[in-house]
């Protein structure tokens, strides 16, 4: 499970490293799908690929990588070539070499510091290529690199490595330079994982069929944001593939549909929060919220707010309403980092700001509280941070109940919501923290259930608040950043806990954030079960890494028999429940494109919904998207990317074109 360290001196309810977005190219430039001009830009601004090999070292042209390049024409765009292109150095970096060329260079990390290249963290420094069993088994490895990489490459995501959209040589997980193990050694793994897959499958394989309506219960984003785009209640069982709403079309190949630019900013900025409708595609921006045209991403309507978004629910109401945060201003010489006590509802649909307002904490005092996330459940929008909190009615904004403070320094630490409001509660001491959860009535705050989370966990996540499932690093024994060691499978009427389930940091990735209560990606929740990816390690391939999805009864805590396989040099990344299915992200090889799947809940059987374009531009901007900062949503076979932070562009991007989001659609 990894995630990458908190940055040092961070601004308020910033959880990425400054200096740069961690979403941005790694390597010495950025991409540019061929997909027409993009959101915003001037009528026939040309949108064809950079020049020079994929990957390869290069200056900027005049005018950024955003000219035309030379013949062929791109094969989208169509646009002509320039006279004289610029030549790429030989041997260029983007594709597999003999020998394995040294790497480029570590381009300096989020903080402003230069950095080698380090191992992906969250996995095992020991001896790489020992023999393990199937992934949830004993001896499973936890092994380095990316999937799809000659030689493997550190964690994706981490924000001191280069882009993972090119191979990068390096040490392989087989301890043979990124190569297969030896035929003694093959025949060896094989016995040893035939074993323990014979095994495990008479022990702990169950079936657990949809009980009622839990299908439809949760579903999460791998994004902070919008992971259903069809209303926080969600839909399922009518219809679709496998229990779900998805359904596969005719031709599955995508096309880039469209870009939105980046907005120039001076510091680190939060663009979070984005949302799907039935016509659009929401998006934050630098102080306003923005609906593009889901299809052809021209601009519908815009929000301004007075500062940056600095947080946003990833619920929305069947009628597409929502809520976000943002700071009381802009940044001034003065006041350099705003307070995020701003708190809002939108209309995604008519594109208005319904309401906002700030409140005082309930200790007294005339100083608006401070916010770090906000939730939608039915009609009650619920903000919360360390400096207190407040509920108010979705409709007008007005005030509906703050959290107590008692003498014993308990505090509502955030919300988590969708059919159910959850909070994590905190008190006692800093060294000595006692938290619990408990299940609300939206509408006065009262709680109805409680459960003491175990000695030693400072924060908590909650995946789901129906059925309730909670995540912790117990202990700090995960040791990888990722937030969890356990789940906990909770009676959400009676406050009791039904399983406690271990998910060793080494063998399963997905992840949580330790600021925000409603933060976990990577995951889905349904059909009374809880989908996790397992760590990347060696496929069958000559080189290359791979994953599976696997799954946990939420009744016994068993690690079902099933499993679903990404697939050599693939990596599978649950984004959220479709009725009794399971939406899936399959990160790319460094010579294909990206894949959406649906997933049958119970015989893992994957169909195919979208797989986008192999062109070497368009898998370099797709591929600038880190899945563990970015915002990623699918629906009606239309998938988008898009950042949460962005930050100062630097010299070296001066004639560079970045971007905030990135659309693809089939059809």
């Amino acid at each position: 499970m990894t995630q990458p360290p908190q940055p040092p001196n961070e601004p308020p309810n910033s959880d990425e490293p400054q200096g740069q977005s961690p979403d941005q190219p790694q390597g010495p430039s950025s991409a540019q799908p061929p997909a027409g001009p993009p959101a915003g830009s001037p009528a026939g601004a040309p949108a064809a690929p950079p020049a020079g090999g994929f990957g390869a070292p290069q200056d900027p042209p005049p005018g950024g990588f955003g000219e035309p390049t030379p013949p062929p024409a791109d094969p989208f765009t169509k646009q002509p070539p320039p006279a004289a292109p610029p030549t790429p150095p030989a041997g260029g970096y983007g594709t597999p070499q003999p020998g394995y060329p040294t790497p480029p260079a570590p381009q300096p990390n989020g903080y402003g510091y230069p950095q080698a290249a380090q191992p992906g963290y969250g996995y095992p420094q020991g001896a790489p290529g020992q023999p393990g069993g199937y992934p949830g088994q004993p001896g499973y490895p936890a092994q380095q690199g990316q999937p799809g990489y000659p030689g493997g490459q550190p964690g994706y995501g981490y924000p001191t490595q280069p882009m993972y959209g090119a191979p990068q040589p390096g040490p392989g997980g087989d301890g043979n330079g990124g190569k297969k193990f030896s035929t003694q050694m093959q025949i060896i793994v094989a016995a040893a994982v035939a074993v323990v897959l014979i095994i495990g499958a008479a022990v702990v394989y169950s079936v657990t069929k949809d009980d009622g309506d839990k299908g439809n219960q949760a579903s999460t984003s791998s994004g902070s944001t919008g992971g259903e785009g069809k209303g926080s209640e969600g839909k399922g069982g009518e219809g679709g593939l496998a229990g779900g709403t998805e359904k596969a079309p005719g031709n599955t190949n995508s096309q880039v549909a469209f870009q939105v630019l980046q907005p120039e900013v001076t510091q680190v900025t939060s663009v979070k929060g984005s949302w799907l409708t039935d016509k659009a595609y929401v998006k934050s921006g630098a102080s306003e919220v923005v609906g593009y045209d889901r299809d052809k991403g021209t601009k519908l309507w815009s929000v301004p707010v007075a500062g940056e978004v600095c947080g946003a629910s990833r619920h929305m109401t069947q009628d597409h309403r929502t809520a976000i945060l943002f700071k009381e201003g802009k940044p001034t010489a003065e006041k350099k980092y705003p307070a995020c006590n701003q708190v809002g509802v939108v209309d995604l649909s008519a594109g208005k700001l319904l309401w906002s307002k700030s409140v005082t904490s309930a200790t007294g005092g005339d100083r608006p509280v401070q916010f770090d996330e906000v939730t939608i459940s039915g009609t009650t929008v619920a903000a919360g941070g360390t400096s207190g909190g407040a509920a108010f009615k979705l409709e007008d904004g007005a005030e509906l109940w703050k959290p107590k403070v008692d003498g014993n320094r308990c505090y509502d630490t955030g919300y988590a919501g969708g059919e159910a409001l959850a909070v994590v509660r905190k008190c006692g001491s800093y060294d000595s923290p006692q938290l619990s959860v408990q299940m609300l009535n939206p509408a006065t705050g009262a709680p109805l259930s409680s459960f003491d989370m175990p000695a030693g966990v400072d924060y908590a996540s909650v995946v789901s608040t129906k059925p309730l499932v909670v995540a912790a690093n117990v202990g700090d024994t995960a040791g990888d950043g990722s937030g969890i060691s356990d789940f906990f499978s909770i009676d959400a009427a009676t406050g009791k806990l039904i399983v406690r389930i271990s998910a060793d940091a080494e063998k399963y990735a997905a992840r949580c954030r330790t600021t925000d209560v409603e933060s976990c990606q990577g995951l889905a929740v349904g059909n009374n079960r809880l989908y996790l990816p397992t760590e990347d390690h060696d496929g069958t391939g000559e080189y290359g890494k791979t994953n599976e999805i696997v799954a946990f009864d939420l009744a016994t805590g068993k690690l079902l028999g099933g499993r679903a396989d990404a697939g050599d040099r693939y990596s599978l990344t649950p984004l959220r429940m479709d009725g009794t299915s399971v939406i899936a992200y399959k990160r790319p090889p460094y010579d294909k494109g990206g894949q959406i799947v649906s997933i049958d809940g119970e015989t893992f059987k994957q169909t195919l919904l979208m797989e986008n374009p192999a062109d070497e531009t368009v898998r370099r901007a797709e591929t600038s998207f880190s899945i563990d900062h970015s915002e990623v949503l699918y629906g009606e076979g239309r998938f988008y990317l898009a950042k949460q932070l962005i930050s100062e562009r630097r010299d070296s991007q001066a004639d560079e074109k970045l971007y905030l989001s990135l659309a693809f659609r089939t059809g």
